[in-house]
């Protein structure tokens, strides 16, 4: 006779898989607003789009964590990445002039723990509700085999909206704009394949040391939650002084402020105009990386970038530090793109 194999002997629990989506649902539900339609756990999430738009345009995008992902694993602290992800989600549909509507997000283990399912999805809600957006929905998968012990991955989609009018598309930039920047919170979600290997590998630091230099623990660095500038940037586009914005993520700012700038345009940034972190100088120093690449990889503390009229460049910085961004600074402009310089110069 044939010995009796369940899924829970092929490696997935069902019944902790129903603990997982009890708490989040409770989690899901504190982040609903008047537009949800459909409860957590329905096949497909509904949502009404808000009346009195005159051509609402949906903005979507997609990302995950990355490798910072690692770091959670290495410290046992899960209640942050959530976080990250929204906020990366949110920056990366707002510089385009789009409020978020909804989220949701994509949670794979090889062993689901109920416990650290909730820590995520704490973060995940945390982040929704601080930017006004729903978690309507989204799928957490155990695949035995897929994952080492204790390790998952974690994605999230979003969907905005914008009056068709007021997208923020870069066609406004002109040359003579002024590039304001606000502050990152770290490395946000980017870079961290390097600056692991810098710091763990190279320097051979752990996350639970405290680094002098940093004047705290390395692993409580690594993890600072990536921000939302949602706020800040609905306030210089509800006073009309915003032509344009760059979310700073991988590649930098030689490779993001770009996206925005017309054919023909480029942008000169000034180096001292902000004061760098110190955790990317320690970087930088620990692994002798080359500028380009230190300039590509990280975002060095700049973590977005709004491209205003000259004009309107004073305004844009009183809006600013009444939305209470102390840390905003002027680092450069939009000029002509000269013959064989790339589309940023740095001097």
């Amino acid at each position: 006779m044939s010995k009796t194999v369940s899924y829970r002997d092929a490696g997935v629990n069902i019944d902790e898989a129903d603990r997982a989506v009890a708490s989040i649902r409770k989690m899901a539900k504190a982040t609903f607003t008047k537009g949800v339609l459909t409860d957590i756990g329905s096949f497909g999430g509904c949502f009404a789009l808000p009346s009195g738009l005159k051509q609402p345009v949906l903005v979507s995008s997609v990302d995950g964590v990355g490798t910072k992902l690692k770091v959670a694993f290495a410290t046992g602290r899960h209640d942050t990445v959530g976080e990250d992800l929204v906020n990366h989600c949110v920056n990366d549909i707002a510089v385009q002039g789009a409020v978020p509507l909804f989220f949701l997000d994509y949670l794979a283990v090889g062993r689901l723990e109920a416990g650290v399912a909730a820590q995520v999805v704490s973060g995940i809600a945390r982040g929704c509700e601080a930017n006004g957006c729903a978690l309507i929905g989204g799928e957490t998968a155990e695949m035995p085999g897929m994952y080492q012990e204790g390790e998952y991955d974690l994605a999230g989609s979003i969907v905005g909206v914008v009056e068709k009018a007021k997208i923020l598309t870069g066609a406004k930039v002109r040359k003579g704009d002024m590039l304001l920047a606000l502050a990152s919170t770290g490395l946000h979600t980017n870079g961290y394949s390097l600056a692991r290997k810098l710091l763990f590998d190279v320097a051979g630091m752990k996350p639970d040391a405290h680094v002098p230099e940093l004047a705290a623990v390395l692993g409580d660095v690594l993890l600072q939650v990536h921000r939302s500038y949602l706020r800040p940037l609905q306030a210089l586009v509800k006073n009309d002084v915003l032509s344009a914005a760059a979310h700073i993520t991988g590649g930098g700012v030689t490779d993001n402020l770009p996206r925005v700038l017309p054919k023909g345009l480029a942008a000169s940034i000034e180096t001292g105009s902000w004061e760098v972190p110190p955790i990317f100088e320690m970087l930088r120093k620990i692994g002798a990386v080359p500028e380009e690449d230190w300039r590509r990889t990280f975002n060095l503390g700049v973590g977005m970038i709004f491209v205003v009229p000259a004009k309107k460049a004073n305004r844009a910085m009183q809006i600013l530090a009444r939305a209470g961004e102390a840390q905003a600074w002027v680092i450069g402009e939009v000029i002509d793109q000269r013959r064989g310089k790339g589309r940023v110069e740095y001097r």
